[in-house]
Order: C-alpha cells, then structure tokens, then sequence
C-alpha cells in the first residue's frame, strides 16, 4: 500500500512494493500457463492419444465416447476437441473466481487456493494417468487466479492515484507479455531435450516459484475483504443504457468469429508447423513450441509502434473510429490465417513449408490482436453503463471462452481437409466476422458514440 504524497512522485520507486510482487507472480504464473500451452497440443498428438498410452489416462475413454456422440474421430480431432475446452474453460472459470473472492474467501486466500491448484495441476500433467485431473485443476486453478491478483493490483493505490495506477497495471502487464514470451521458449526446450513430462515438471517448478513470490508479498498486498451485507438496489437501466448494454453484447459477439480463427495458431498451428514447416537451422531443428512466443513477442513490438500511427492519424482527422478498428483487427487474423494457406500453396517437392510463411502468419496474429481486443475492453469500459460496468467487462471474456471451444470442433476438422483448405477456412471464419462488424458499424457506432476512447495495453 502508499499513501497519497508518494504518488505525486515519478519512477519505479513510487509504486507500492507489493507491485513488484504481484507482477513477479503473474509473469512466473504465465510463464507456467504458456509454456504448458505451448506443448499440449503436440503431447496429445505425438504420445498421449497413442495407444500405449491413451489406456492408461483416468477417465480418456468417456471423454472420448461423449465427444464420439455422432461417430467416430480420428486423434487429432480428438486432441483439438480437448485443446478447445480447457482454452475456453480457462476463460470462463475466472468469473467463478471472482465470485468466490467477492462473497466468501476474499481475493487473498483465492489466490493463494488457486495457486495450489495450479502447482498440482502442472505437476499431475508429469504422469499419464492424471491428465485429465490436471486439466480440471489448472482451470479451476486459474479462474481462482486470474483477476484477483489484478484486483489486488488496483487496491494497492489510493484513489487520487489515476495516473499512477495506470502506469502500475502498464508495468504488471509488461510482467504478463514477458512470461508469455519466455513461457514456450523454455518449456519447449526442455521437452526437446528430455521429454514432455520435463516439460511440464519445469512448468509446475516456475508456478511453484509463483506461489512462493506470491506469499514473500503478503505483508505489501491489501486483501479486500468479501462483503457480506446486504447489497444496495440499483435503480434499473435506463431505455438509453439498456440500448447501448445490448450494443456492447451485440459487439462482444461480433468477436467471436475472430476468437475462433486466432488461437488456433495454439492448437492446429502448433501441429501444422511441427509435420509440414521446414524447421531445420544452422543448430538443428526448432522446436515448433517456440512459435507461440513470437506471437507473444509480435504483440508487444507492435504497441508502441500502434499507438504511434493512432496518434498520427488522429492529429490528421484520419485515426479509424474503435469499432473500425475491431473490424480492422478481424480482417488481419483473416489475412494471417491466408498466409498460411499461401505457404502450403507453395510447400517444396518434399511438401514442406517454408518457416518465413509460419513466421509471417505467427507475427500477423499477433499484431491483429492489439487491433481488435484491447480495443474491444477499453470501448466497453467507457461505453457501458456504470450499473453494468463490471458485469459487461467480465461477459467480455465469453467471447474468448465461446471462440476457444468452437474453435477446438472447428480443429477436428483439420485432417478431412487439405492443409490449404483448413487455413483458408480459419480465414474465412475471421474476414466473415470483419465484414459483420463493417456492417453494423453504423448502427452500433451511433448507439456507443465512443469517442475518444483509447485503447490500454495489453
């Protein structure tokens, strides 16, 4: 915590020291969280759905009869099935978490529960057998917390504190990006060199490291305490707001078609790099894990970069309006999914890729997604109405929980079709949803009004 006087202070050494803290925990959590991302989709493929050793995962043979429920699949639909709802999931228990913080545990012993879970979800991921009782622990573990470590972020400021706060959610996003980037180079890596398990085993390691950051902190963290009075009645919305709370969930579903079509560069693309792209370098192949990270680190390039050229624009009347900016987004997801396409187009006589189109398409989405989704939470968090505020900024995430699982049925469909015709429909999933928010830009735009918004970082 701090007090008012330091906040009129510049640098580092103004910030709370339970910033620090907090923001070490979350880039060690997201390490763990994308390193093991990065290797799921290939351990299903390559070793756990073999039937050496499919037979011995509790609980993988009704699973697989439920997601049978219309016929058979092969493997890797299978895989991308799974791939898809622990993705979505994950993004769907955080409003569970936020419950759980808000009424009963309070938002320190929900991190604290939910670091656990994690720590015993990555280590469960180390045998076979636990697999699927490391999924349901990782997501259960997540949604316990993600959002409550940033909650305590923002309680750690006083309120006259704006400027300062924002530059402290800056520096805890930077620790975010950089786990995200660091996550699959390293567990990539050691599963390369040792095996998956390794790979998992370093992953549970690091959220060890989370958990004992997390607890080094806590005599700098505040800890909000759940209330338990009755909660006050608020007036009901407004004709006004409630058109412009069905504007913004109208919008939320406009970026479901492009929430399908991006991270399947996790899950497809992560396959599709490692069977038919041309990894082989001066030191061996690469590890076709590490593409993950270039996504990461695309998105963090291009920022500054962004903001730039907004900035530009706005100084010349020509800055694109945020929902344009959506829509502008979406199209770049569906012009980086068709430089895959390209790529398999032109594959050599022994059918593989060349890297520089992996890497192109990689960097693409990564650069479509400051377009589309920072801008999507800042336009709800100045459109929507105060009474609805938080509820809006939460249903937000279901579009990343809706596009995650649909994007898992639409992988299973991967290897009924050719390479260049499963990446020309990711594309075409993404332009679709662009062309969508093109034609209701008028509409919404009129009802939203949003401008002046700026987009946050990521």
């Amino acid at each position: 915590m701090m007090d008012a006087s330091a906040a009129k202070n510049g640098g580092l050494a103004a910030h709370p020291k339970g910033l620090a803290y907090l923001a070490a925990t979350e880039l060690a959590e997201r390490f763990s969280y994308y390193g093991m991302t990065a290797l799921l989709a290939l351990y299903l493929v390559k070793q756990l759905l073999l039937p050496d050793h499919a037979g011995n995962v509790l609980g993988l043979a009704p699973l697989r009869q439920l997601f049978e429920f219309r016929g058979p699949i092969s493997d890797k639909a299978f895989a991308s099935l799974i791939f898809g709802w622990y993705s979505g999931l994950v993004y769907f228990t955080p409003i569970l978490g936020g419950l759980l913080a808000d009424r009963l545990l309070g938002a320190r012993r929900t991190v604290i529960l939910g670091a656990l879970l994690m720590c015993a979800g990555h280590l469960s991921m180390s045998f076979d057998a636990s697999f699927l009782v490391a999924l349901v622990m990782l997501i259960l573990g997540s949604g316990c917390l993600k959002g409550n470590v940033a909650a305590q972020v923002g309680a750690l400021y006083p309120p006259a504190a704006e400027s300062l706060r924002a530059r402290g959610f800056t520096l805890f996003a930077t620790g975010i990006n950089v786990g995200a980037v660091l996550g699959p180079l390293a567990a990539g890596s050691v599963a390369a060199l040792y095996g998956w398990h390794a790979g998992f085993a370093l992953a549970a390691g690091v959220m060890l490291l989370a958990f004992c950051i997390y607890l080094a902190g806590q005599r700098h963290l505040a800890d909000p305490r759940p209330e338990h009075a009755d909660r006050i009645a608020l007036p009901p919305l407004t004709p006004e707001e409630r058109q412009r709370t069905w504007a913004l969930i109208g919008l939320i579903a406009l970026t479901i078609p492009a929430n399908i079509a991006y991270p399947m560069i996790w899950n497809i693309g992560i396959v599709w790099i490692d069977q038919h792209v041309d990894l082989l370098s001066p030191f061996g192949a690469v590890p076709a894990s590490w593409f993950n990270s270039v996504e990461s680190f695309s998105s963090i390039a291009i920022a500054a970069p962004l903001v730039a050229l907004w900035t530009w624009q706005a100084r010349r009347g020509r800055e694109p309006g945020n929902i344009a900016k959506i829509g502008i987004g979406s199209a770049i997801v569906g012009a980086a999914a068709l430089l895959f396409a390209l790529g398999c187009l032109t594959a050599g006589a022994d059918g593989r890729v060349s890297v520089l189109w992996a890497l192109a398409g990689f960097i693409g989405m990564g650069v479509a997604f400051m377009w589309f989704w920072p801008i999507l939470l800042a336009l709800i968090s100045q459109a929507a109405p105060a009474k609805v505020n938080a509820t809006l900024m939460g249903g937000a995430y279901l579009s990343l929980f809706a596009g995650s699982t649909l994007m898992g049925w639409v992988g299973s469909f991967y290897d009924q079709m050719s390479n260049a015709a499963f990446w020309t429909l990711d594309a075409a999933i993404a332009l679709g949803g662009a062309m969508l928010v093109f034609l209701f830009r008028k509409p919404l735009q009129r009802v939203l009004d949003p401008s002046g918004v700026r987009a946050p970082d990521r």
